[in-house]
């Protein structure tokens, strides 16, 4: 019964795709890598790296790398198969040997759904990766006993601390609050102290303050304490230090949860969301591309290599700005972060379906 589905011709056509895929992938990082290089020379010798550490870094940028090349090196190999197919006529032989244009691109949409698949895992290894190349670059180990000072901290269980001063060395804080949201069941709090000890059996004393509970919006009963044992506030001094990571850094369920945290600090997460979605919206890409790419390399049958990397580049940094333009839109709240995403993918779907719908089947 496979025999039926998976012709000669199928395995011919994926050859020749994967062959040219297989080239772009190995080639593309390395421009990158090299382009990175010459911009940011200066830089990294500025931070005395050493060429070591300069390599593993860009060895962890690999993932990350992939992830966004690969829907490019799907529309090369596309645009690079096909018009080759075109070119010599191939197509046309097997069109008069009634095999429709849409049936002899199926092998290319398989391939490019594989991509996609491949994509969604490069999208989960890419951000510890990208960690481990952000404290390399930084020419340091960030060291664990520096203080932080004024900043706030959105816990997992919906609490958001203010501290003007943590001591990791010290392991205490100065001038807390803390505030957690109450809900149908259970009242709101509100704890300010001068000062909090961690302890490592019993976690953080607070010392000197005020507790504050809230069982609705007109209500407020204050108690105030010399010494008070937090049990909620189990995070150590140390993971108070952490700064926040970038969106690269998280995987997508880490950044779902970050987001939930810095929603409930009532800050603007529109930029993160857009972040998130593109983990999902840009390995889609891999097969809308290949829908794109397709029809539009049987337009010249004369442009040869020229012309399959003038249109593969063009398109590539038409896609890129695109995302750019998302991020700003959807940053802004000028559209649901989330659609905002998929924009490019709407707009290069859009084109593909005018353009099959064109071809000579």
């Amino acid at each position: 019964m496979s025999r039926r589905f998976i012709t000669p011709l199928d395995k011919y056509i994926a050859g020749e795709f994967t062959r040219i895929f297989t080239v772009t992938i190995m080639g593309f990082p390395v421009l990158v890598f090299v382009i990175d290089l010459v911009d940011n020379l200066r830089k990294y010798q500025e931070k005395k790296l050493t060429a070591q550490a300069l390599a593993l870094s860009y060895l962890y940028w690999i993932p990350d790398t992939l992830f966004m090349i690969l829907p490019a090196a799907v529309l090369f190999a596309t645009v690079f198969s096909i018009g080759t197919f075109t070119r010599y006529s191939e197509i046309t032989a097997a069109k008069a040997s009634g095999i429709s244009f849409y049936r002899f691109i199926a092998p290319i949409l398989v391939m490019a759904t594989l991509a996609m698949g491949l994509d969604l895992v490069f999208s989960e290894i890419a951000p510890p990766a990208n960690a481990e190349r952000i404290k390399l670059l930084a020419g340091k180990v960030q060291n664990a006993e520096d203080d932080r000072y004024n900043f706030a901290f959105a816990s997992d269980r919906g609490r958001v601390y203010r501290i003007y001063t943590l001591s990791v060395r010290g392991k205490s804080v100065s001038d807390l609050e803390i505030e957690e949201r109450g809900g149908p069941k259970r009242p709101g709090l509100l704890i300010s102290a001068k000062r909090g000890d961690w302890h490592a059996t019993r976690g953080w004393m607070l010392q000197s303050g005020v507790l504050h509970v809230i069982p609705n919006e007109t209500a407020d009963l204050a108690f105030s304490f010399d010494s008070l044992v937090d049990r909620g506030l189990k995070e150590t001094p140390q993971e108070l230090r952490a700064n926040a990571r970038e969106p690269e850094e998280m995987r997508f369920a880490e950044l779902t949860q970050y987001i939930r945290a810095l929603e409930r600090s009532g800050a603007d997460v529109n930029t993160l969301k857009v972040e998130r979605m593109l983990k999902i919206a840009i390995p889609v890409t891999c097969l809308i591309i290949a829908l794109f790419g397709a029809p539009l390399a049987t337009s010249s049958q004369r442009g040869g290599a020229a012309y399959g990397i003038a249109v593969s580049l063009a398109t590539t940094v038409f896609f890129l700005v695109l995302i750019q333009l998302t991020k700003a839109v959807g940053g802004k709240g000028l559209l649901p972060p989330e659609t905002a995403a998929w924009i490019p993918n709407m707009l290069v779907g859009t084109f593909a379906i005018i353009l099959m719908s064109r071809v000579r089947t």
